[in-house]
């Protein structure tokens, strides 16, 4: 058994291996943006920023002041914060600001009965009351920089299409639990940017999205997945895929680059990635289900291989030379580690986190155990979010 179970091991990091090339490859294909030589042409896009918020009060007046305090003409954007039934002062907050580009919609006045989906039909509810020609979806804990919209503007003026899909960074401490998230997080981002450049299959991230309103109208907006309680990007983005293949870009550029804040303990943490993980067998884009199956089942055969080292002591010929099953393990999680920040090494770089790649390889261990306990529970379990209890 256990030597069906070190070749399962050895095909799966085969694969495991040319997944990670190939993101990395693709990474370094990407340009990154800038504005066309000789377009000066002035900007027209009229844009409506979305921020669903529930119980925010310690973060939305930061993330409205970064977004107010843009090199975009103030009269080319609206913000619109859908409170979602907070029960601290998010709302006051957001209307104490009193300008005139600025709005806070009740999300209760809008929903009759439950749902599954709150965030959805918040960002529902703020694109039907929305004047912007192109919609940006972005998160109460988020900060964004000065030529944020600008750029956005730009980028969208001159590609016209349908869905952009833009980076995201996790600020962190020096807490293991925070830098745990920054890398891990920086790492998604890289696969995002090489997977939907090569257009190989739907990621983002709500938390710095763009898409016009024309192309949520034309999907039906959340029309079909509204009942699934996360998947307000990725789902969203896979039905805009299908109705315009070329309509889907990534916008690769420092000046986009929204800073999100980690969640601050183990338990929230399990919660944000079982919450993501709960989508994966949700998704229409069935490309992505080889990865996330060679992922997933590679890190669950690294997970079992010390406890086989506990119960077996025979050893396995490699090239002539003789190896036990947890020199295997080391030497498997040894060549990941290696493989990993060959790819991370030029996205830390662009996200100027590449001090942190010094304790990539201690995070592996908990990175194993997370990925293996979140992908189950994901599919079997249940999490707690911003006080709700979601199947």
């Amino acid at each position: 058994m256990q030597q069906a179970l070190l070749i399962i091991c050895l095909l799966l990091f085969i694969c495991y291996t040319a997944i990670i090339i190939y993101y990395a490859s693709s990474w370094s294909r990407i340009g990154n943006w800038q504005k066309a030589k000789g377009n000066n042409l002035p900007l027209t896009t009229h844009l409506s920023i979305i921020i669903p918020a529930r119980n925010e009060e310690e973060n939305i007046a930061a993330c409205i002041k970064s977004i107010i305090s843009q090199s975009y003409p103030k009269n080319l954007y609206e913000i619109i914060v859908v409170d979602d039934h907070s029960t601290d002062s998010t709302a006051d907050i957001v209307n104490g600001m009193n300008q005139s580009n600025i709005k806070c919609i009740a999300l209760k006045d809008f929903i009759g009965t439950e749902t599954n989906s709150y965030k959805k039909k918040g960002i529902e509810v703020g694109i039907a009351q929305a004047s912007g020609e192109l919609i940006i979806t972005t998160d109460a804990d988020c900060i964004a920089p000065p030529n944020w919209l600008q750029t956005i503007a730009v980028f969208y003026e001159e590609k016209k299409c349908d869905l952009i899909v833009m980076p995201v960074a996790i600020n962190c401490s020096n807490s293991f639990i925070e830098i745990f998230q920054a890398l891990d997080f920086m790492t998604l981002q890289g696969i995002t940017g090489a997977a939907v450049h090569k257009k190989i299959h739907s990621m983002c991230n709500g938390a710095n999205l763009a898409y016009t309103k024309n192309a949520f109208n034309a999907v039906n907006g959340f029309a079909g997945i509204n009942t699934i309680a996360s998947g307000d990007d990725m789902l969203l983005m896979h039905k805009i895929y299908t109705q315009n293949k070329n309509g889907i870009a990534y916008l690769k550029s420092k000046d986009v680059i929204v800073q999100t804040e980690p969640v601050h303990s183990i338990k929230d943490f399990f919660n944000q990635r079982i919450r993501w993980a709960s989508k994966a067998d949700k998704y229409d884009d069935k490309r992505m289900l080889p990865v996330l199956l060679v992922v997933y089942f590679f890190n669950v055969v690294l997970f079992l291989l010390p406890f086989f080292a506990l119960m077996y002591s025979k050893k396995y010929s490699i090239f002539n030379i003789q190896y036990s099953i947890i020199q295997l393990w080391f030497l498997l999680l040894s060549f990941k580690i290696l493989i990993e920040i060959i790819f991370l090494l030029p996205v830390a770089k662009f996200f100027n986190k590449v001090s942190l790649l010094f304790l990539f390889p201690i995070m592996q261990p908990f990175h194993i155990i997370y990925t293996v306990i979140a992908g189950w529970l994901g599919k079997f379990g249940s999490y707690s979010w911003k006080g709700r209890q979601v199947k």
